[in-house]
């Protein structure tokens, strides 16, 4: 044996366990399919990507300038740990205007993403032990940020009859010493459901009960929303205020998926906990992206016409996949109010066996048919917590939804549902 391989042999090997937080923590299934359908087009495979929720339109001009002069005249160093005084007072000044609450510079902190903020917020308020509520259809990362903090995702499902919102009764029921936090998203992501002012003030009056429940309000898709949906901040009812954290961002109505920008507004102590936090871990977000978000925040109420613009597309392209999959066979469909997802119940498909393929048991089986048998790539709803659904993201041009909803179309064709609807 030679003096390497004796030496090497003598080595203590390494622990390479990880944490049990970590542990406990489920990967991403929208980025997971994302990425995977990503390599397939680069391999030449002509996959149609309609997985992850990033609009297809290219970040206003008007905005990305602003970027680019920011580099140019020299702001590219570390910004405050908060974010820009510019920044957080132009963020209070559209909370104040467009949503009825009122903030000061030093409750508000900016992060590289709306995904921080709500982060920072779970860590911020949560203890183990604690609970968080979160109804499902949810956000996929709602449930593993819980994790993170050693708390306990509490699932409250929702209906597609009642249009995948939170029954009041059911929440009411489910509160308990240990719940903590209430995360509401509206417009939600997967489902494009829209929370009525009347049904978030019925939830208002059961968290108005409960003095240590907090509710984590996600309001990062309030500008895409169909008339007559209008958005309301949960802030702003009667009594929210002090016990509401709003997180908002300008990923998807401005375009900036990849310019990392979000935001927290909230009661002062809870946001100096978020901008611990943040100081301990990235610091603040990029200077460049800042005066981006100024210049976004510039462009008028609810974005102007640029955003208007966009939201006039995808409810051409909402109009056109609700119109052609309610004419399909065993589909169930709520109409989403908002957002740019529809969340679909397939499974009436469940149970079919396919040949060359095998069984279709449920809504990752029937993604992973489709995305063999049609080339279209979508998330299975067991990643938001409905198994019986799948999401469609409708961030991309009409003319690919059109040629998507053919495959997918041409792919059940040959299936029969297997229960009557």
């Amino acid at each position: 044996m030679s003096k390497a391989e004796s030496s090497s042999s003598d080595q203590v090997k390494v622990d390479i366990s990880l944490s049990p937080r970590v542990n406990s923590v489920k990967p991403s299934k929208t980025v997971a399919i994302t990425d995977h359908a990503t390599a397939l087009a680069q391999a030449g495979v002509p996959v149609i990507r309609l997985a992850a929720g990033e609009p297809d339109f290219d970040t206003p001009a008007i905005i990305a300038e602003a970027g680019i002069n920011a580099i140019r005249e020299g702001y590219t160093r570390y910004s405050p740990n908060a974010g820009t005084l510019e920044l957080r007072t132009a963020i209070c000044h559209k909370l104040k205007e467009e949503n009825g609450i009122s903030y000061t510079p030093d409750q508000i902190v900016v992060s590289n993403g709306a995904k921080q903020s709500i982060l920072q917020a779970v860590l911020a308020v949560c203890s183990p032990g604690d609970e968080v509520i979160i109804p499902a259809p949810y956000w996929v990362s709602y449930p593993e940020m819980a994790r993170l903090a050693d708390a306990t995702p509490v699932i409250l499902p929702t209906l597609i009859s009642d249009n995948f919102l939170l029954d009041p009764e059911l929440l009411e029921s489910n509160i308990t010493e240990k719940s903590r936090l209430l995360i509401l998203c509206s417009p939600s992501n997967p489902t494009g459901s829209v929370y009525p002012k009347k049904l978030l003030e019925k939830i208002a009056e059961i968290v108005a009960k409960h003095p240590r429940l907090l509710v984590l309000s996600d309001e990062i898709y309030e500008h895409i929303i169909y008339a007559p949906a209008a958005h309301t901040s949960f802030a702003s009812l009667p009594g929210m205020w002090e016990r509401t954290l709003t997180v908002n961002g300008f990923s998807k109505a401005f375009a900036m998926t990849g310019w990392r920008l979000g935001y927290i507004a909230g009661p002062k102590n809870f946001i100096a906990a978020c901008n611990k936090i943040q100081s301990q871990s990235t610091s603040g977000a990029s200077s460049i992206a800042q005066k981006a978000g100024v210049a976004a925040l510039g462009l008028g109420y609810a974005g102007g016409e640029v955003v208007s613009t966009m939201v006039k597309a995808f409810r051409e392209r909402r109009d056109f996949l609700v119109k052609s999959f309610g004419e399909l066979e065993g589909v169930k469909i709520s109409e989403p109010q908002g957002a740019f997802y529809l969340f679909i119940d397939f499974s009436s498909y469940y149970g079919i066996e396919v040949e060359g393929f095998g069984k279709i048991e449920n809504s990752e089986s029937l993604c992973r048919y489709l995305l063999d048998k049609g080339q279209v790539a979508l998330v299975p709803g067991d990643a938001f917590g409905d198994d019986s659904c799948i999401r469609i993201s409708y961030a991309a041009s009409l003319t690919t939804l059109q040629a998507s909803f053919e495959r997918i179309k041409k792919a059940l064709i040959s299936l029969r549902p297997a229960v009557p609807v």
